[in-house]
């Protein structure tokens, strides 16, 4: 069976339990004698064997399973969770992780089979002399000897080795036949159905005829397929048979001697199996208990996984829906005798499909921020701190396109916050603070925009520090770095190649950091900005947009052209005559209700012709541009309005243009550019 057409399943699913892994492991490590969290670490692990199993990626089957063996002794209190085993098994989550990154990009699991982590689970279990005797332990006695019924379904060696492998471990295989009823008119229906019930309760590993021919109603009415389980026979009998059209089950127990018999006409070789394993036909609701873990409340969800791209071409229609609209609402100011109630209620539908593809493409931040606890840990061993990690509001949503871009940038603060920001134990007594050190992980939604916060209690930027630092590198002169704000000097933490780290080690000190951070988060239309208060710790602010697709903007005109500032950047607007434009260092400056604001000749910058001169105007349009805590003046030559407009990418020739972000198409056909705000702000 080609199973490339499950590979994005199999990806995404092997992510969502993976990431379940890392947060039970990081409980469990909290509390060692939690045994509700010991059992949803066996269930992810043996539901990875079997996914990965039934894809055929044996290495990642192979790991799994050892770690399958040692949780299961942890959870019958054969052996004892010390941090040492923890650290191995949170290295077995990151070799799963590399197996299921190389899945996802070549389709195969790569060279790499970690026979070290494999030594080292099994080290564990060769520590405790009651290991011999797992298979024993796992081995259930049969109600009584089934008698030897012969295969239908043809076997390959790789089969065998899988059935005898669920030998060992105390597994059921059986083969089943289902027979539909005549006349059954939904037969791809029925054979769903009835694999829905085969998959919750068993790992399938041949059916006959393929599964896609199943799916595409290629069979006549009847299909059979073998399975590796911990149900009864009778468990599959009653199931199958309670769906609708189903006119006959047969369940036959594989076992040692029908695959001798089935081996034997074929004229292959069955590696031995387990003696206490080899009779399947038992009750296993006992045994069944022992490895089904009892699940945690959850509140379940009806969902559906939708590929991005889908979502694209949703929202591109939407987009051409907006613009059909825009150019509707301009003809109807010329043509007054035009349907208004049609205009209007196309309106509506526009802006509520719009906000329901926009509700759709919302992801929590939590899908980022879960990450996180795992790497602090990691950092808080490697650099002998004590450090808690507290995140709040991971349930504020965020356009999928931008949460696909914050993580790295996060991944930087964070790190700083705890490589440069919180001191080690003896520091941190000496400062009279309590250990651990603390971060803090904020994410809330602002408007159009969403906040994200990391702050630490740590030791705060050494401002002074930072000054020296800059003088030192030629960056400013000592004259000029003195006159500089404590907010500008943090400033200069996010130009390239700057550091103030005095060693180079693994996590910092190389300068680029910060300056990734800045370039990232502006390239999404957003800004970061830091504050500190030496001796008790910084806090870093990052500031993006709900949504990169579709924006309020007001439109300008400068000289003969049409541009467009999204608007949640404008703070407002203000008629400012020439003779009230002082200079400032050579920078042309308005004074704003005490304040300097500095200007940006916005006609200069982006080489528009066709604008007059100050002389010719009695008054120039202002529009206020708040960045961050700071403000600056754009001057534009006339104001259009308000209007909804749709982010165009300007294309692959054009990408990186400096203070463009992107283009939009007018109600009347013409495009217009994007002004980037952050990259001609002052």
């Amino acid at each position: 069976m080609d199973m490339n057409q499950y590979l994005d399943i199999f990806v995404e699913e092997s992510r969502e339990h993976l990431q379940l892994l890392n947060e039970s492991l990081l409980e469990l490590e909290k509390d060692i004698k939690n045994k509700e969290v010991l059992n949803e670490i066996f269930r992810v692990a043996h539901t990875l064997k079997g996914m990965a199993g039934t894809m055929g990626y044996t290495k990642m089957q192979h790991l799994t399973h050892a770690m399958e063996d040692v949780l299961d002794a942890l959870r019958n209190d054969r052996i004892v969770v010390d941090s040492d085993m923890v650290d191995v098994l949170f290295q077995c989550l990151d070799a799963l992780e590399t197996y299921v990154n190389t899945i996802a990009a070549t389709a195969q699991e790569g060279s790499e089979s970690f026979s070290d982590i494999v030594d080292s689970l099994k080290a564990i279990l060769g520590a405790d002399p009651s290991s011999a005797g797992k298979s024993a332990k796992h081995a259930k006695s049969s109600k009584g000897s089934a008698k030897a019924t012969s295969l239908s379904v043809a076997l390959n060696q790789y089969d065998f080795n899988v059935i005898n492998k669920a030998f060992e471990g105390g597994y059921n295989v059986f083969e089943i036949r289902i027979v539909l009823s005549e006349g059954c008119l939904l037969k791809a229906a029925r054979a769903f159905i009835v694999f829905q019930i085969l998959e919750k309760n068993s790992d399938i590993i041949k059916s006959v005829p393929k599964v896609e021919d199943i799916e595409d109603e290629r069979f006549d009415l009847e299909f059979t397929v073998v399975l590796i389980t911990q149900k009864s026979k009778e468990f599959f009998e009653k199931e199958i048979n309670s769906v609708a059209e189903i006119a006959k089950v047969e369940v036959t127990p594989v076992t040692k001697e029908n695959m001798n018999e089935y081996a034997t006409k074929a004229g292959m070789s069955v590696s031995a199996g387990s003696d206490s394993s080899s009779s399947n036909e038992q009750d296993n609701s006992k045994h069944a208990d022992d490895h089904h873990p009892v699940k945690r409340p959850t509140k379940t969800k009806k969902t559906v996984r939708v590929d991005i791209d889908r979502l694209d071409v949703l929202m591109n229609l939407v987009s051409e829906l907006i613009i059909i609209k825009t150019r509707l609402d301009e003809t109807n100011l010329q043509n007054k005798s035009m349907d208004m109630e049609s205009i209007e209620y196309l309106e509506r539908i526009t802006t509520s499909l719009h906000d329901a593809v926009m509700k759709v493409r919302m992801v929590p931040v939590e899908t980022v921020f879960n990450r996180f606890p795992r790497m602090i840990r990691d950092i808080a061993r490697d650099l002998d701190k004590d450090i808690e990690i507290h995140m709040s509001g991971e349930e504020t949503e965020l356009d999928r396109t931008v949460i696909d871009e914050i993580g790295d940038p996060l991944i930087h603060i964070l790190r700083n916050s705890a490589d440069h920001g919180l001191e080690n134990h003896e520091d941190r007594a000496k400062s009279g603070k309590s250990s651990p050190g603390n971060i803090y992980l904020r994410a809330f939604q602002d408007g159009n925009h969403v906040v994200i916060e990391v702050e630490d209690d740590g030791k705060g930027i050494d401002v002074e520090k930072v000054r020296k630092k800059i003088v030192d590198r030629g960056a400013v002169s000592a004259e000029a770095a003195a006159e500089l704000t404590d907010k500008e000097v943090i400033g200069f933490l996010f130009k390239p190649s700057f550091s103030t780290a005095d060693k180079v080690t693994d996590l910092s000190g190389r300068g680029v950091g910060l300056d990734v951070v800045k370039t990232k988060i502006e390239a999404l239309g957003g800004t970061v900005e830091a504050a500190t208060e030496f001796g008790k710790g910084s806090t870093f602010t990052i500031r993006i947009p709900l949504t990169l697709a579709i924006i309020q903007a007001l439109l300008v005109m400068i000289g003969d052209e049409k541009y467009a500032i999204p608007l949640g950047s404008i703070q407002e607007i203000e008629k400012v005559k020439p003779d009230e434009i002082k200079f400032v260092r050579n920078q042309e400056v308005i004074i704003l209700r005490d304040l300097v604001v500095p200007l940006v000749r916005l006609d200069k910058i982006l080489n528009v012709p066709g604008t007059l001169p100050d002389e010719q105007k009695k008054s120039l349009i202002c529009v206020i541009i708040k960045k961050g805590d700071k403000l600056s003046a754009f001057v534009v030559d006339k104001l259009i309005g308000q209007q909804e407009i749709v982010i165009k990418s300007l294309g692959n020739l054009l990408t990186g243009v400096k203070y463009l972000a992107g283009a939009t198409i007018l109600g009347d056909g013409n495009v217009a550019l994007i002004l980037d705000v952050n990259s001609l702000a002052l």
